[in-house]
């Protein structure tokens, strides 16, 4: 039998400026946006070009808010929706953690739906370059994760050579299942749609790589939860299913549904060049 691995006391708190405590789990969500805005920025001048660089610089303030306010309120409908109703102050500590990737989804669906309305941009085109960068910060939370040593794995056998005891999960070893989500959600679900973005035949389909990223998280996010531990407040629902799972299903759906879409429809011609792209008359 192997030796069981130990968690490693990491601190949650990166640094302490003053009074201000930054932790690594409010550092994954900055450079997770940060980082997917830099590549934005190259993404949306791709033909066809769905926006200006300077517009995904805008869109920066739009998306943290889509994130923080989608995935706070996500985690108090979805997963305690009576404990946060008895103590409704509780819902502005975030310092606590409590943040649910399908509520930050759909904080940032609504976000593009905003931000394109408002600068008559196509919705699918631009979702489609924005889905790309996303398993970015995926990945980084899911590390935030394990720093924490929160979210962690089901038992797992002692003989796992990774299998580990973690502070608040009791004696026995068990799955570090933020790990195995970071590698699939995050890390093998961003090069995936990586090298379909580099296919202008993809990139001219809008809703393609959105519905590629819906079904491809759905599939990770679904396959690691058989590794994950249910929170114990909710435990397995019907059929032995998580919560997790069951709000991926949609998610699948939804997915598969956009990429039949974007197959059978016209490509996208783009937004014209820029004037200083474009050549002098008689040429």
């Amino acid at each position: 039998m192997l030796p069981v691995l130990m968690f490693p006391q990491f601190n949650p708190v990166l640094v302490h400026v003053g009074p201000l405590a930054v932790r690594w789990y409010a550092l994954s969500y900055i450079l997770g946006i940060v980082l997917g805005i830099m590549l934005l920025r190259r993404l949306v001048a791709l033909a066809p070009r769905v926006a200006t660089p300077e517009l995904a610089d805008d869109f920066l303030t739009w998306v943290t808010l889509g994130v923080l306010l989608g995935g706070r309120l996500g985690y108090v409908l979805f997963y305690q929706p009576g404990y946060y109703l008895r103590h409704p102050l509780s819902m502005l500590e975030v310092w606590h953690g409590g943040m649910s990737f399908h509520g930050g989804a759909l904080g940032v669906v609504i976000a593009m739906v905003l931000f394109t309305w408002r600068y008559k941009l196509n919705f699918l085109a631009f979702a489609d370059r924005v889905t790309v960068a996303v398993p970015i910060g995926l990945g980084l939370g899911r590390v935030a994760n394990f720093i924490n040593g929160e979210l962690w794995g089901r038992e797992a056998p002692a003989s796992l050579p990774w299998a580990m005891i973690f502070p608040d999960g009791g004696p026995i070893p068990r799955h570090p299942s933020q790990l195995y989500e970071s590698l699939t959600e995050g890390l093998l679900l961003f090069v995936v749609l990586f090298v379909a973005s580099r296919r202008l035949a993809i990139r001219e389909r809008p809703g393609f790589l959105a519905g590629m990223f819906l079904a491809g998280y759905a599939c990770a996010r679904s396959f690691c939860e058989f590794f994950r531990e249910p929170d114990s407040f909710l435990g397995y629902l019907a059929g032995g299913l998580t919560m997790g799972q069951i709000l991926c299903l949609p998610m699948l759906a939804a997915g598969l549904a956009l990429m039949v879409y974007a197959r059978r429809h016209p490509a996208y011609a783009g937004l014209p060049a820029p004037a200083a792209d474009q050549p002098p008359p008689g040429s």
